[in-house]
């Protein structure tokens, strides 16, 4: 019986010692300004994608392509849904519309736990959604000129990683 209580106590010894078991689930997070948009005048406050817009969004669509999304956003803009356009018809998925200044960073990273996620913005709020999701201020406005970044975040547990990359 003492051997027994003894083994007992070192099992659960160990067993208390143990690392926690890590969650190994990676939620990815991929963020875009819309592509280029008609600056003609008289156009509004709302306008479509150029030519050359139109033809991004399909190269955004190829390079998010190489893996499936599970959903995708974009803000209530012409030129950010016909962006996210591509890439929603690509993987089968409609565009839910959000609104970036209710964007609550954990309660979309509990959402699409394991998930992979585009999310189409403006030069303005790009930056600021990846920053809330990395709870770090790095990123500032995007260049008014500049149409191609991919900024690409990744959680897992608590560690959350960044890459910035630049489709042409």
């Amino acid at each position: 019986m003492k051997k027994f209580l003894l083994a007992l106590s070192v099992a659960l010894l160990t067993l208390s010692c143990a690392p926690a078991p890590q969650d190994t689930s990676v939620t990815t997070f991929y963020l875009i300004r819309h592509a280029e948009k008609d600056r003609s005048e008289g156009v509004g406050n709302d306008p479509q994608l150029t030519e050359e817009g139109l033809q991004r969004a399909q190269r955004w669509a190829e390079v998010l392509g190489l893996e499936p999304l599970d959903a995708v956003y974009s803000t209530d803009y012409q030129r950010t849904r016909q962006t996210a356009a591509p890439a929603a018809e690509t993987n089968g998925l409609e565009i839910s519309l959000y609104d970036p200044n209710a964007f609550d960073a954990q309660t979309w990273i509990a959402k699409h736990k394991g998930q992979r996620v585009l999310i189409v913005g403006h030069s303005n709020t790009t930056p600021m959604l990846v920053n809330r999701l990395m709870a770090e201020e790095r990123f500032t406005e995007i260049n008014d000129a500049v149409n191609g970044n991919l900024y690409v975040v990744t959680v897992m547990g608590e560690t959350v990683g960044v890459e910035l990359l630049s489709i042409e």
